[in-house]
């Protein structure tokens, strides 16, 4: 399911995009899930339940809080939100670049137009499910790509998921995570399995992983995974 959101001031702005996107979405596997007012509510809403959206269809010219404002703001606890632009104006396309935005249309938004890029996100979602990552706890259900995951940390039965956006506890085996997780995880301790595409530096006994707001995390390498654990993160570190 492709889960859709749409963020403008003006219903009938808001109002208008429902209405052509509602003429290429298949209702019975996607849907347009919520639709903000403001961008102060889909900042706060969005950082409440992160993962919940795929796509925001973003309106640059709000009062309050613009578009673009709104898009940084996001990229602060969310770097995989594909967020399109919504304007009025061609001015702001270059712009977009800068908080990582995945394209933009221009109002009144044109079926086609809207078309092209509505087929480029699904195609980019479909590549992206290769590389998931669910978690099922008390608090509900949690979706993680694997760019956002920086380690799995075991606590006894308990497994501690470490990601830019937060923890996330939940019962797992961390032998059974290690044979689920592919090559790019490395297991560097009876505790943890670390993502290897996030290690910037290997020490004799740890290893810094880059973490959230950028700050560093130091590790701890067992003895017994030392030879086997570094050899498979610098291989990670070279060639990816």
């Amino acid at each position: 399911m492709l889960r859709i959101a749409i963020c403008d001031d003006e219903t009938e702005a808001r109002d208008a995009l429902r209405f052509q996107l509602e003429k290429i979405i298949d209702e019975n596997s996607e849907e347009i899930v919520y639709e903000f007012t403001s961008g102060v509510n889909a900042e706060k809403w969005l950082r409440k339940y992160p993962g919940q959206i795929d796509l925001l269809f973003l309106d640059v010219e709000m009062s309050g809080m613009n578009g673009m404002e709104t898009a940084e703001r996001i990229r602060t606890f969310d770097e995989n939100l594909l967020i399109v632009f919504v304007t009025g104006y061609q001015d702001y396309v270059f712009d977009g670049y800068r908080v990582g935005a995945l394209d933009y249309v221009i109002k009144p938004v044109g079926l086609q137009r809207l078309r092209e890029v509505y087929d480029r996100v699904k195609h980019i979602l479909k590549e992206r499910l290769q590389e998931t990552f669910i978690v099922k706890n008390s608090d509900g259900i949690y979706r993680f790509h694997y760019e956002e995951i920086l380690y799995f940390y075991s606590d006894r039965r308990l497994v501690k998921l470490v990601t830019l956006r937060g923890i996330y506890p939940f019962y797992e085996k961390l032998d059974a995570l290690e044979k689920k997780m592919g090559r790019s995880f490395v297991r560097i301790h009876q505790r943890y399995l670390v993502n290897g595409k996030k290690v910037t530096h290997i020490g004799r006994t740890s290893l810094d992983i880059l973490g959230q707001n950028r700050e560093m995390q130091n590790l701890p390498i067992s003895r017994a995974l030392k030879e086997t654990a570094t050899t498979k993160l610098a291989r990670i570190m070279l060639i990816g």
